[in-house]
């Protein structure tokens, strides 16, 4: 069988939301049973920018891989996948959509189990291909009864409230301030590259979950300290991914709960309907292999 070499129109085309959603809980839940062996990604230093490496085995899937960025010139992505029972190469998938879209679906788990039950109201801080993917899964995994975007320029909080109605039948509008934004929302999304906090504890209803998807360090970070203070569960898609960044981080150690613990039932998200919860998203390695695998399955021969 021929090796697939697959891109960007390929991920468009044929990768659905929910198929995304489905391959990256099975390898949440894989982590959680230690049947995903996923490191810490790796980064090598060249000159003024990194090239990023992360590598995944799913042990009952039978595959393994790695997927490669970079901070030197924002070249596109590139992810590779092998069959462990015969060490052929079975796809490559190269551009820049199966990345975030990989990431909208944990995302999107991370709502489904930590959101309160029902429909949902959503406020996106950011209006890039993060926020975008974020709202992509999650309509595959709870009803959006609206969404209100804020971005630094209005016009592209516009331009993504129009695509939300046009493409995925969400009716969403622009706002002009964060604060407008957060308000009374049930899912508040955080996906910028600010270094300092865009909005304030304070703003954010009772029972509110927020996905940081930006800075989380101690000393970047887009969401305020407090947060964690506030937050009855601090979610991570990845303990050890978290516990092996360079820098310190904004969320401890200790208070980080695993994403595929509670999906497994082996620890709650929530206690009731007016507890704070946070996903703070940081990649796990292994899940980007998932998804080609299922977008593999899902292009016609």
């Amino acid at each position: 069988m021929p090796v697939l070499l697959l891109d960007d129109d390929d991920v468009r085309a044929h990768l659905d939301a929910g198929t995304a959603v489905t391959a990256v809980r099975q390898a949440l839940l894989a982590a959680h049973h230690g049947t995903l062996d996923a490191p810490p990604r790796v980064q090598a230093r060249l000159g003024d920018g990194d090239l990023v490496v992360t590598a995944g085995r799913l042990r009952s899937q039978g595959l393994f891989g790695f997927r490669s960025y970079d901070t030197v010139v924002g070249a596109e992505q590139l992810v590779a996948v092998w069959g462990t029972e015969d060490g052929r190469l079975r796809a490559v998938v190269h551009g820049d959509e199966l990345g975030p879209r990989r990431t909208g679906a944990i995302g999107a788990v991370a709502v489904d189990v930590a959101a309160r039950p029902g429909p949902v109201r959503v406020a996106l801080v950011g209006a890039g291909p993060q926020a975008w993917t974020q709202l992509w899964a999650l309509c595959a995994v709870r009803e959006v009864v609206d969404a209100v975007v804020v971005a630094r320029h209005r016009e592209r909080a516009a331009a993504f409230a129009r695509r939300a109605a046009d493409e995925l039948g969400v009716e969403a509008r622009a706002v002009a301030t964060v604060e407008d934004a957060v308000r009374d929302r049930d899912v508040v999304i955080v996906a910028t590259g600010s270094a300092v906090p865009v909005l304030d504890a304070d703003w954010l209803a009772p029972g509110a979950h927020v996905t940081t998807l930006g800075p989380k360090t101690a000393t970047h970070h887009e969401v305020p300290v407090t947060l964690a203070d506030r937050a009855r569960t601090v979610l991570t898609d990845s303990p050890a991914q978290a516990a092996g960044s360079p820098a310190p981080p904004l969320f401890p150690a200790d208070r980080l709960v695993s994403l595929g613990a509670v999906l497994a039932g082996a620890a709650p998200a929530r206690t009731g309907p007016d507890d704070l919860t946070v996903f703070s998203s940081v990649g796990l390695a292994g899940t980007e292999i998932a998804v080609a695998a299922a977008l593999c399955e899902a292009v016609p021969r």
